[in-house]
């Protein structure tokens, strides 16, 4: 029986350091996506005043500056859905752990 409480004794601390190195990296994904988003706010608002700008004056420059505009949009959009995804998948590997802490408390009281 004590050998049995001490293997779930250490796995149950193993289970919590790696939930406790989760949570530093989710709360690090979640503000880049959050920094992301400002940039995203940002470089959107101007590239519709790039747009205009080229509607108006019908320039080339006027014209590339609103391509180069619209294209960091679109970079960085990616790069959120990239760091959007990882957040998820952060937050699954934080379920299973969870998951698994609870199944150890259920078979300890089980027991």
């Amino acid at each position: 029986m004590a050998r049995i409480i001490s293997r779930l004794s250490n796995r149950r601390r193993g289970i919590e350091r790696r939930l406790a190195s989760l949570a530093p990296e989710i709360g690090a994904a979640r503000e880049e996506v959050r920094v992301l988003d400002e940039q995203i706010r940002h470089f959107a608002d101007s590239a519709d005043e790039a747009r205009l700008r080229s509607m108006v004056s019908e320039t080339p420059q006027s014209t590339n500056e609103h391509r180069h505009a619209a294209r960091t949009v679109v970079t960085l959009q990616k790069d959120r859905d990239r760091w959007s995804a990882r957040v998820i998948e952060l937050e699954r590997k934080q379920d299973e752990l969870l998951d698994q802490m609870l199944d150890l408390r259920t078979g300890a009281e089980a027991q």
